[in-house]
């Protein structure tokens, strides 16, 4: 009766407070399409900082860099942002209440529009495992965006740091990052383009060593891929020192074919911001075997996976989480 109670008040909270969550909506849109994408930074980055940036806020996972980021970042409006955030912040301290999206860890089954938030943990987990516990002596993030673990780590790990990226968004991250005095000085930025680039080889260049067991963290990154520079990273990977893990998230080719609304509208968006839906894992029942022969056959082994959507006769998963690991 309590939580109901509060989320009633919350959300009413929210619907009194609309006008001026519009206004910032409005400021934020108008400022996004006045300025375009000069940068040629990818709009999809944003997404899971804007996640973290609420989390933080909201009390659910402290996450001071990516609070910091958030109001950095060229086109994000800070009055936007504020006046986006107030009546959410003000209805939560009112109550005490967390909306779905950005409780943490994430609760229940996992609805598309909530996978960017659903992942987070199971993201954290991985770094907990492998970067936090000594398991591994690099930790090295793929197509990094504005991910912020790196610069969460304690100052006296002995585990080194690397992010890969489009110079592009990787610049501009830089760019950010010094303007907020966040130090990012235990990280080594490789820009890179992983349909263009040989990757590995840029990253073995700026320290990287093969022979040292990594972790790879790799989080909204393959559905924006073709299939060749799917295939060519994961064999790269399974390259490095044995005990090696690649933790990931994957959309299935139901995502790609859906013809639901929220699907088409997916795909639509997208491609609208030049960075279209591109690779599926075959969604053929069950996806965690499909899933299981890919990696197989570029040299890795499905360890962990968590399947998002139900299987059934008439249903398809529409994307998971996995890791895989480096045995040979």
């Amino acid at each position: 009766m309590r939580d109901a109670l509060a989320a009633t008040v919350f959300y009413g909270t929210n619907v009194l407070l609309a006008p001026i969550t519009l206004a910032g909506y409005a400021i934020w849109v108008t400022k996004s399409v006045a300025r375009g994408n000069a940068a040629g930074v990818s709009s999809t980055a944003q997404g899971p900082l804007s996640a973290r940036y609420f989390e933080h806020n909201l009390g659910t996972r402290p996450d001071e860099p990516a609070n910091r980021l958030m109001m950095a970042l060229p086109g994000v409006p800070r009055l936007g942002v504020r006046l986006i955030s107030g009546p959410m912040l003000l209805a939560h301290r009112l109550t005490g209440y967390v909306p779905k999206a950005f409780r943490y860890p994430f609760e229940g089954p996992v609805s598309p529009q909530y996978e960017t938030s659903a992942r987070v943990a199971f993201f954290d987990d991985a770094v907990e495992r492998y970067v936090h516990r000594g398991e591994v002596d690099q930790f090295v993030v793929l197509g990094a965006g504005f991910d912020t673990r790196a610069f969460r780590l304690p100052n006296d790990t002995r585990v080194r740091s690397f992010e890969v990226d489009t110079p592009k968004t990787q610049a501009v991250k830089r760019e950010a990052l010094a303007k907020v005095d966040i130090d990012a000085s235990a990280v080594t930025f490789v820009a890179a383009d992983f349909e263009r680039d040989d990757w590995l080889a840029r990253l073995e260049a700026s320290g990287f060593d093969r022979t040292k067991p990594a972790l790879f963290l790799w989080e909204g990154v393959t559905m924006y891929l073709d299939r060749r520079a799917i295939e060519e990273t994961l064999r790269k990977i399974a390259t490095t020192a044995k005990g090696s893990a690649l933790a990931f998230d994957y959309f299935t080719t139901e995502s790609l074919e859906s013809k639901a609304l929220y699907w088409r509208y997916a795909r639509a968006t997208t491609t609208a911001v030049k960075e279209k839906l591109k690779f599926g894992v075959d969604s053929t029942p069950p996806t965690r075997d499909r899933l299981a022969e890919l990696l197989t056959s570029c040299g890795l082994s499905l360890t962990t996976h968590r399947t998002l959507g139900e299987e059934t006769t008439t249903e398809r998963a529409w994307g998971g989480f996995a890791i895989a690991t480096v045995d040979r």
